[in-house]
């Protein structure tokens, strides 16, 4: 199963659009399995398109410098981008296995930034503590890693620390181009209730000519789509909508299309989520959101999509302690596909103690209300007072 769309994609569409920027200025871990030989199948994955050629090379320069850190880190990231691209976890060990020179090695031994690919890996599989533990480590010994501010900030926004995401945030900005460190901070404001201002630090970005040409696109499809969800924490649905748009328009992710698909189904475009996500890999986070238009439309054809979803839950389910790692996308779908409010408020209570993202509280929220459960609407409001989270769609509900 792969890690929930948020926290999957959030870290990359911050890194893109930094990696670029960068350029154009100039400037508990899982052990792998290690077969015995090559002849060994350890296991068959999905066929990509145009990947047995670059898995070869990965391999093949990793056996002829296995130690050293660029060429392990390239590998890593590699087949970590197939991870959120294909939304197939098993892609997150084949990075974990890149990094295997440095297994069992202290972290005094370890390069930074080999320690800073490991828990953006760690954080894919909802390893929070152990990939904060790590960044904290690197960034101990390597302060000026943007990537690591980056990552840490991100972590600490996804579990409600606003405070210490903050302070990564700063960070962030006093090691890379302003622009980092301001739209993080804006973030983090939009999430406590400060939209306007959050909108408008955000528009001012974006006015900036140095990000109006072609090379830029990512980051002002970044920014854009920050806007957009500001603009849903306030409640201003239309706002929302036109800035998706410009998002999209600007540059397609995985991460921007399900987030726009989650807001065409909270206002009830339905319809038009299956040719949003038509080029889309087939991953658990498509399928649901296929699932769940098809459910609302009562498309009979959609339930080739639920029930091949449902199949890979069940099978997911006999790997000891993994429910928890897609436990909001189990809730949506018992919510949302499966009408079943109680399965989801309880899969949706477990999520919030792993994650705490907005989309997190809400899904916490509709269960409760669908549940018809004043106690769970209780502790939806007394979780986001103690995490400062202001949202205008779960205050608009009942």
């Amino acid at each position: 199963m792969q890690a929930s769309i948020s926290t999957a994609h959030a870290i990359r569409r911050w890194l893109a659009p930094l990696a670029s920027m960068l350029m154009l200025a100039g400037t508990a871990h899982a052990v792998p399995r290690v077969p015995a030989s090559d002849d060994v199948v350890v296991e068959t994955l999905p066929a990509v398109t145009g990947w047995s050629s670059e898995q070869r090379r990965l391999r093949r320069e990793l056996v002829q410098r296995p130690g050293d850190p660029a060429t392990a880190i390239e590998a890593a990231t590699t087949y970590l981008n197939l991870a959120r691209e294909q939304g197939d976890a098993r892609y997150a060990g084949y990075a974990m296995g890149a990094l295997q020179a440095w297994e069992g090695k202290p972290a005094a031994d370890t390069p930074p930034a080999v320690l800073v690919m490991r828990a953006t890996i760690a954080q894919f599989l909802h390893d929070f503590d152990g990939a904060e533990a790590t960044l904290k480590t690197a960034l101990a010994r390597q302060p000026n890693d943007p990537q690591g501010w980056i990552t840490l900030a991100t972590i600490l926004r996804v579990r409600g620390r606003y405070n210490e995401s903050d302070a990564a945030c700063r960070a962030l900005g006093r090691v890379a181009p302003v622009l980092y460190g301001v739209a993080c901070l804006a973030e983090n404001a939009g999430l406590r209730g400060r939209h306007d201002e959050a909108r408008d630090t955000l528009q001012e970005l974006l006015a900036n000519p140095a990000l109006a040409g072609a090379a830029q696109a990512g980051t002002r499809q970044w920014l854009l789509t920050s806007v957009a969800e500001v603009e849903e924490l306030a409640g201003r649905s239309a706002q929302a909508d036109a800035a998706y748009r410009k998002a999209v328009a600007a540059q397609s992710s995985g991460y921007l299309l399900l987030a726009y698909s989650d807001y065409l189904q909270r206002v009830g475009r339905h319809a038009e989520i299956p040719s949003l996500l038509a080029r889309e890999a087939r991953s658990d986070a498509v399928l649901l959101r296929l699932a769940i238009a098809g459910a609302a439309a009562r498309d009979k054809g959609a339930k080739a999509e639920a029930d091949e979803l449902r199949q890979r839950f069940e099978a997911s389910a006999l790997r000891p302690g993994t429910t928890a790692l897609h436990a909001r996308e189990e809730a949506m779908f018992a919510l949302d596909v499966q009408n079943d409010p109680k399965r989801a408020l309880e899969l949706a209570r477990l999520n919030v103690k792993l994650q705490r993202e907005p989309i997190d509280l809400l899904v916490f929220a509709r269960a409760a209300a669908a549940a018809n459960d004043s106690a769970a609407r209780g502790e939806v409001k007394a979780l986001m007072q103690q995490i400062g989270l202001k949202d205008a769609r779960v205050d608009a509900m009942p």
